[in-house]
């Protein structure tokens, strides 16, 4: 089917209600017919795009067969291992002796008031 061009026509914009000229009106992404001053383009988070998820196993892990020791409140938990600061606190790659500490496990309590 054909149309008429429009030359002298004129047109109100869904946007605004003003008057335009027809031959400079445009179509928007949601159906309006706008003025192409008024014109909005469609935003990009608009757009539906593929959503990634991230990865959250390991395929194949193999757990430490050993249980945890379980630590209670009041415990005093000593701590070893070689550790990658001196005693300046310097960093250091030949430590000869294992660095201890310990680790008091108290109790914490969170109010919702």
């Amino acid at each position: 089917m054909a149309h008429a061009r429009g030359k002298y026509a004129l047109a109100i914009s869904d946007r605004s209600g003003a008057i335009f000229p027809y031959s400079e009106m445009v179509k928007e992404w949601n159906g309006s017919f706008v003025h192409k001053s008024e014109f909005e383009a469609k935003h990009p988070q608009l757009e539906k795009g593929a959503h990634k998820v991230d990865p959250e196993a390991i395929k194949n892990a193999r757990p430490d067969s050993e249980a945890l020791p379980t630590v209670n409140s009041g415990d005093v938990v000593v701590v070893g291992g070689f550790g990658i600061f001196d005693g300046n606190n310097t960093m250091t790659t030949s430590i000869k002796e294992p660095i201890l500490s310990q680790l008091f496990v108290g109790e914490v309590t969170v109010s919702t008031s």
